[in-house]
């Protein structure tokens, strides 16, 4: 009996790591650049009241400069010891305002460094991977300009702070951007 439950549990270890190669857009990465793993951003400053958006307005994208060091893109992006450069105007950040959050629904993927995704197409306006729709938030769409939509990689994470919005990380370039889940 302890024979039969052994080749059962061994036979399906296998399987398990046989099919999770196959049929999937997703894998984990094979360049150097990938097997840095962000984690996901902390939460920014509130600023919810009418009287401190007008006092303390966000910085616009245009006036920004995320080139921190040497080398560095001048675009949000994550740095070494997982601090995700330029994600820091808080949750009043009226570029990332959505009137309907989650109008289509709830990206249920996966999310985090354990779900690498295959872009498969499309560009900043409508891009897919896996059967599932996104845009970029317009604010962002400048950050994305060297991206391969057709094959680079990226990983999703929640964005704290932006309610309706999800941060695609590219793991070939480093530079995340803001996007939106527009269904399967």
């Amino acid at each position: 009996m302890k024979a039969l439950i052994f080749v059962i549990t061994v036979g399906l270890c296998c399987g398990v790591g046989f099919s999770q190669g196959r049929g999937h857009e997703r894998g984990h990465a094979d360049n150097d650049h990938t097997q840095f793993r962000p984690q996901a951003p902390k939460r920014g400053p509130a600023r919810t009241t009418e009287a401190h958006r007008q006092s303390a307005p966000t910085q616009h994208s245009e006036d920004r400069h995320y080139s921190d060091r040497s080398g560095h893109p001048n675009a949000p992006h994550v740095d070494a010891g997982n601090r995700w450069v330029g994600h820091d105007t808080g949750r009043a950040d009226i570029r990332y305002h959505v009137d309907r959050p989650w109008e289509h629904g709830r990206f249920r993927g996966g999310f985090g460094p354990r779900h690498i995704w295959r872009l498969g197409g499309g560009g900043p306006g409508r891009f897919w991977f896996s059967g599932f729709y996104f845009s970029v938030a317009p604010a962002d769409v400048m950050y994305c300009d060297g991206w391969d939509w057709n094959s680079d990689q990226v990983v999703l994470y929640d964005d704290p702070d932006h309610v309706g919005f999800y941060l695609a990380y590219n793991t070939r370039t480093g530079v995340y951007i803001h996007v939106l889940f527009q269904g399967r």
